[in-house]
């Protein structure tokens, strides 16, 4: 499961970002996401209690960690394209922790802190002109010099590229100058919030002019950026290497010699190589393996709660594949929300999450976490689980019933095994669902060509709610696989977008919820706990609440 971003006339005082546009990245930081807990420890040999106690882990201590050694952590899913421009999937995301930096990252508490910038931006009165400071004497991977004409073309190639995944996350970005190496200041056509959140994720990844120039569109192929690791090679569907970069400006802070991702899709299988030494972490812990990985002694589980969520979308334009305009599909499904309704009060949230997932997940009716600054009660507004009231909807849409849909899953056996407890639910209401499973890779490439009718995936989710929903709601978002369109709802969308008062954004995202609720083009289903299992022999690997997993500066116990 998944599951995926700047002219005065006058000098004017400026201020620090956190509490002018992107008041979200420092006041709100921990939007979307519970307060996690930090822990000098793992789950003990016997605890059992779980769900409820975060352990994100903690950084290693320099003096009990030894130099050198592989690490090898056993991947759920196969990521997609290692290009920070292109790339939409989370696992992909773990590669990059370790070999693309970016321009802010989040901490264990889900705040946007400085990485290859070396403080906050600032932002003029208007809200158009947002200065960010670099750092100075970094190198890429190939050598070359890290500075502002980099950010330029890195964010350029982002808002430019016809296939970027970016372009929507950095919404009005105008322009990038370069006053000086270390200084990029980003122009904007309107105030933008959400900016410094994007910049904490793959918008803010910078890679290499020359990598960039030499490759072109083959950059995946190839990867250069800044990082404690360098690319080393890629064998599809199997595994992922990199090893250690001597040019990473604290080259002295990575203990590691190599990291390798091994694509091991069956959870049972994860654990079983992590408890037999053959990889050290296993991602995506399914939970019905939680309890007795907590009771293994040389084992800790990492948990946190996610960003994001777990649903289903529905494909109602994306004839072209996604990014082209939205045209009618001529099924009921697709072009009558009564159909989509009736298949949302078909399904009992709470019901699945408990037979399913053993209730360590959290039931979800909105992209919008109980826990996040902007939530309200529109936001966690819930339709009720009613069977009678799917077959009314049935009928006033008249459709002939059982009405088969057919969804596109991956083949991971804890999604099947949702799936079909899902078919199983919405029989009752007058659903024949019928399940397509494929491999997540491939999954990822027939929904962008919208290649379905249903859709079961989720999104790990990012501290700015807007990244949780315009992309994938607003009409041309990079990830609007649905082809959904709501010029209503573009136009609540934009005007968050634009605010810097969290009461109107609170507002504003209820009343998205409101409308994305009647149009049902995306139904949200639930909130997964990130669950990362580690040996002990392993110091220093973290989760955060972005779900990645933070192995960069990990190393093996002495």
């Amino acid at each position: 499961m998944m599951n995926l971003f700047f002219r005065e006339p006058t000098p004017r005082r400026r201020r620090p970002l956190g509490v002018a546009v992107a008041a979200v990245a420092a006041v709100c930081a921990v939007a979307a996401c519970s307060p996690v807990s930090e822990s000098d420890g793992g789950d003990q040999p016997g605890d059992t209690q779980g769900a409820g106690q975060d352990n994100v882990g903690t950084p290693a201590d320099p003096a009990a960690v030894k130099k050198g050694g592989t690490l090898v952590i056993a991947l759920s899913a196969e990521p997609d394209a290692l290009d920070p421009t292109l790339s939409r999937s989370l696992y992909s995301r773990y590669v990059f922790q370790a070999m693309c930096q970016k321009l802010y990252d989040v901490d264990e508490k889900a705040q946007v802190v400085p990485q290859l910038a070396t403080a906050l931006p600032t932002v003029s009165d208007d809200g158009k002109t947002v200065t960010i400071p670099l750092r100075e004497g970094v190198r890429f991977a190939d050598g070359t010099q890290f500075d502002a004409a980099a950010v330029r073309t890195t964010l350029q190639r982002h808002l430019t590229n016809a296939r970027s995944a970016r372009k929507s996350e950095l919404g009005p970005v105008e322009s990038v100058d370069t006053p000086d190496p270390h200084t990029a200041v980003v122009r904007l056509k309107q105030p933008f919030a959400p900016l410094v959140g994007a910049l904490a994720d793959r918008a803010g990844m910078i890679m290499s002019p020359k990598a960039l120039s030499s490759l072109g569109d083959d950059f995946a192929s190839a990867p250069v950026c800044v990082g404690p690791f360098k690319f080393a090679k890629r064998v599809p569907q199997n595994s992922i290497e990199v090893v250690r970069d001597p040019n990473y400006y604290e080259a002295d802070k990575v203990h590691l010699d190599g990291i390798t991702w091994r694509i091991l899709t069956d959870a049972s299988i994860r654990a079983a190589n992590l408890r037999s030494g053959d990889a050290q972490v296993a991602d995506t812990v399914s939970t019905q393996d939680v309890a007795a990985l907590r009771q293994d002694p040389s084992v800790t589980v990492l948990q946190s709660q996610s960003l994001g969520y777990q649903g289903l979308t529905f494909n109602v334009g994306n004839v072209d594949g996604v990014g082209t305009p939205p045209k009618p599909i001529d099924r009921p499904i697709a072009r009558d929300a009564k159909v989509r309704q009736a298949f949302e009060y078909a399904i009992d949230r709470k019901t699945l999450v408990q037979a399913v997932f053993n209730g360590i997940h959290a039931e979800a009716c909105s992209p919008i976490s109980p826990a996040s600054s902007f939530s309200s009660p529109e936001a966690q507004a819930c339709p009720p689980h009613d069977p009678a009231k799917a077959k009314q909807l049935l009928a006033e849409a008249g459709v002939q019933t059982p009405y088969q849909v057919t969804m596109l899953a991956s083949n991971t056996p804890e999604t099947l095994r949702f799936a079909q407890a899902l078919q199983s639910m919405v029989k009752e209401g007058g659903f024949d669902l019928k399940i397509n499973p494929v491999e997540y890779s491939s999954l990822l490439d027939e929904q962008d060509r919208g290649n379905f009718e249903l859709l079961q995936l989720g999104w790990s989710g990012r501290i700015d709610p807007d990244a949780n929903i315009t992309n994938f709601v607003g009409t041309g978002g990079s990830q609007n696989v649905a082809g959904y369109s709501n010029p209503q709802l573009d136009d609540v969308l934009t005007r968050a977008r634009q605010s810097n008062d969290l009461d109107e954004r609170r507002k504003l995202y209820g009343q998205a919820v409101t409308i994305l609720q009647q149009d049902d083009a995306l139904i949200y289903l639930y909130r997964q706990r990130n669950l990362t299992a580690v040996s002990k022999s392993v110091l220093g690997l973290q989760v955060f609440p972005d779900g990645v997993i933070r192995a960069a500066f990990a190393g093996f116990a002495k």
